[in-house]
Formats: structure tokens, sequence, C-alpha cells
């Protein structure tokens, strides 16, 4: 069976984040609804798909401007897995077969956590 997000294609610097749903409990043992999370400045999720990254200009030396030539790209950081902390004010929030994910420019997520024992626990 295939999915919608089989068939997305993120472009340029933009990654799909799923962002962390659940209730949040605070120092103090109360219990934080998502509605309250979802409006703090900083918001968390993970990586869904990645854009191919920043288009690199033609160098003006290039010599043959009549041959076709491949577009190159300068990759991103973000892989798909990882957990991401970004700027909510930089998010579009869409949904996709029922859930919710967020798109954000790459500049947007200030630290990615790729270790997998961390996101265990």
């Amino acid at each position: 069976m295939s999915t919608v997000l089989e068939h997305l294609i993120v472009v340029g610097d933009r990654v799909l984040i799923k962002p962390k749903t659940g209730e949040l409990r605070t120092r103090s043992g109360l219990y934080l609804p998502p509605s309250v999370r979802e409006n703090e400045k900083v918001q968390t999720g993970y990586v869904v798909k990645v854009g191919p990254g920043y288009l690199l200009p033609t160098p003006p030396e290039w010599d043959e401007p009549w041959k076709a030539r491949e577009v190159q790209y300068l990759p991103l950081q973000a892989q798909e897995g990882d957990l991401a902390i970004y700027l909510q004010r930089e998010a579009l929030e869409l949904e996709l077969e029922g859930e919710r994910y967020v798109i954000v420019p790459h500049s947007a997520i200030l630290l990615l956590i790729r270790d997998e024992e961390l996101l265990e626990g």
C-alpha cells in the first residue's frame, strides 16, 4: 500500500518534520496538554523527509555554457529519523493522511539529535 509520504518531494533547503505529541510533565508533576506546548517558541519533532539542500551557483569560469550541466546542491545536515529542535514561528503546518506535519527551512532547526540510545529514553 502506497502512502502520500512516499510520493512527496521536499524541495530546496526545507525539512518535513512530524512534531512530537503527547503530554509533558513539569518538574512539579503537572501534566501540560499538547495545546499548551504548541504555543511554545521552540518545538521538537522527528525528521521525516529532507530536501536536496542549498542550490550551488554555476561557476563563472565555466567555459562551455551551451552544454547541459547537472544541478548541484550543498546537502543539509538533517537526516531522516533525526530528532530536531526547531523554531515554531518558522514552521508551516499541514495535515497528510490525518497526521500533523510541519515544513521548516533548515535554518530554523536549532539542534539535531541522531543518537538512537538517547531517543529511546
